[in-house]
């Protein structure tokens, strides 16, 4: 330790020896990890109270976000954007377009230099990285090209060794110069004509706006207090020529532009698109059918792109203004419940032109959400069973680890070749060693088999592995589920006076609403068709139309709706055509 703490004290000279002492106690564990890049560099891990505090890469030391959240200051530090965050924590490098330079200038660096990126708005470091070139360089090459080499981020497998938590919200640091610069700027003004001074508010709404924009909001509040001022500012006043208009809504950052765009098109829906007899209303169809509709032409949505990054906290903050209600009737899918539209924001609502509002409320609901509708994209993962670790911990991977098929293949095939088990004589065959044997083969087989083919090895594995399955729908964040996903389950049933029925389940966990499969149905077959609760099924529902209307259903789900014929279950009961009795 205390060979540890000189390296630690001669590689960050700004830690006092209180610091130090708290960094690496005396007497409370200390944990060493050694693990491997995917580049195959060996990694020493520095772990204390559970969270990775160092690593040292080619007897380099490194801090992780875990001691940065500690001591921000240990590091100079570069401010990007949000969104760059995922690109980093993804394998990429900081690239300086999306360094942003602070009125104070940047950090003065050498290049080589250790530094630390945060957020705009947050001081929390959210990434580790070496300087690529000096700061006289970066400016001189026009802020562009690579400027930091990315080691380590928040959300990378560096940070899951931790507790998995978030950074702290860190107010930035007003520094001597930007004080002194505002004082300035302020004495300037106070000294200009009043004519030329009436445009000082609007500049200081301007700064406080993309300071709310940025600052990471804990309450639903703040972000609505920001939505309406982005709103107030979004509405150029009567009597400001276009020119002034244009300027204004350019001086709006892209985050609060689609954060405008996206209550411009909430507010627009509920107006004009939804009616009571709609609820309850998939979110995801209120967003894939209504909203879009509403997007002004030459624009789209994009929750990524807003502050809110997901379209559930986009309803809760709107929830949290009593202006909708929103409940998850079946597990992972959310629906509308409840509109207020007597709410005053509902109200006072404007439809922008070339919108009629009269002929957007008679559109017909169901050929809307048909033209819009996009089928989930489902891919099977596959998760590390206790039985399995053996195989995959060279790898990395511990039980409960989620990989796709591809990446299991991956490993397999590594696993094999890093162990020499291909067969010599035919390199179809993998000789089959203790590992293989436990994993793979059943009590009756190990004594029996020898060799395995290749399919039949990963088969064999997938086989083993538990099944999970991950859905992603348009334009929100995918879910991962245990189990595979339940078909969409289609049955004949058959009532009073020998009359049969069509009975349609689980289209819930697609997407769809069954209230519009319902109404879709009813006018195509001209067969009245009902929902009821789902027997056995908590909190979902059941669409029953008279006959057998499979073939009805086949051409509307396959077709129209594009879903795989291998999520469908019971079209084999359609009725055979042109049979005679």
């Amino acid at each position: 330790r205390r060979k540890l703490r000189s390296e630690v004290a001669a590689a960050f000279p700004t830690l006092s020896t209180e610091q130090l002492a708290e960094l690496i106690p005396n007497k409370e564990e200390l944990n060493v990890i050694k693990i491997h890049s995917h580049k195959g560099e060996a990694i020493t891990v520095y772990m204390n109270h559970r969270n990775p505090i160092l690593f040292e890469v080619e007897k380099v030391l490194y801090p992780t976000v875990y001691t940065l959240w500690v001591y921000p200051d240990l590091l100079p530090a570069f401010a990007t954007w949000p969104p760059v965050l995922q690109k980093l924590a993804g394998g990429a490098d900081l690239m300086l377009p999306g360094v942003v330079v602070p009125p104070s200038g940047l950090p003065q660096v050498q290049r080589g230099t250790l530094c630390a990126v945060t957020l705009l708005g947050n001081r929390a470091p959210v990434a580790v990285g070496v300087a690529t070139m000096s700061t006289e360089e970066m400016l001189a090459a026009g802020m562009k090209g690579k400027g930091f080499a990315v080691l380590h981020t928040h959300l990378d497998h560096l940070w899951w060794y931790g507790d998995k938590s978030s950074p702290p919200t860190l107010a930035p640091l007003v520094t001597d110069s930007a004080v002194k610069e505002s004082a300035g700027d302020e004495e300037e003004l106070q000294g200009k004509e009043p004519g030329s001074s009436s445009c000082y508010p609007e500049q200081q709404q301007h700064v406080e706006l993309r300071d709310l924009s940025l600052k990471d909001r804990d309450t639903c509040a703040e972000l609505l207090g920001k939505e309406e001022l982005c709103e107030n500012r979004a509405e150029p006043a009567e009597d400001a020529s276009p020119e002034q208009q244009h300027e204004a809504e350019d001086s709006r950052t892209p985050q609060e532009q689609m954060d405008a765009l996206f209550n411009q098109c909430f507010f627009h829906a509920l107006k004009c698109k939804v009616k009571k007899s709609d609820l309850p209303l998939l979110t995801s169809t209120f967003l894939g059918s209504h909203m879009v509709s509403c997007c002004p032409a030459g624009k789209q949505l994009d929750i990524k792109k807003s502050s809110y990054k997901k379209f559930s906290k986009f309803l809760q903050c709107m929830q949290h203004q009593r202006i909708l209600q929103v409940k998850e009737l079946s597990k992972g899918v959310e629906s509308i419940v409840d509109v207020d539209w007597r709410h005053p924001d509902i109200k006072a609502f404007a439809v922008p032109e070339g919108f009629s509002s009269a002929s957007a409320a008679q559109d017909s609901k169901s050929e809307d959400r048909e033209q819009t509708y996009h089928a989930p994209e489902i891919i099977p993962l596959y998760g590390v069973s206790t039985k399995m670790i053996p195989l995959f911990q060279e790898s990395g991977h511990r039980k409960g680890s989620v990989l796709s098929s591809s990446e299991v293949r991956n490993i397999i095939i590594n696993y094999v070749k890093s162990n020499e088990l291909v067969d010599e004589t035919n390199k179809n065959f993998v000789k089959v060693n203790a590992i293989l044997c436990d994993c793979l083969l059943d009590k009756s087989e190990q004594d029996e088999i020898s060799h395995l083919k290749w399919d039949e090895l990963l088969s064999r594995c997938l086989e083993r592995l538990q099944p999970f399955h991950q859905v992603t729908f348009s334009g929100q964040e995918p879910v991962v589920r245990k189990g595979n996903i339940e078909p969409i389950d289609i049955s004949i049933a058959q009532r009073s006076s020998n009359k049969k029925v069509t009975i349609i389940k689980n289209l819930e966990l697609y997407g769809l609403d069954p209230q519009c499969v319902a109404n879709t149905l009813q006018q195509k077959v001209q067969a009245s068709a009902t929902i009821s609760p789902a027997p056995g099924a908590k909190d979902r529902v059941q669409v029953q139309i008279q006959g057998n209307q499979i073939h009805h259903l086949a051409k509307m789900l396959v077709d129209e709706y594009q879903l795989p014929r291998k999520y469908i279950q019971g079209l084999e009961k359609a009725p055979k055509l042109g049979r005679r009795k």
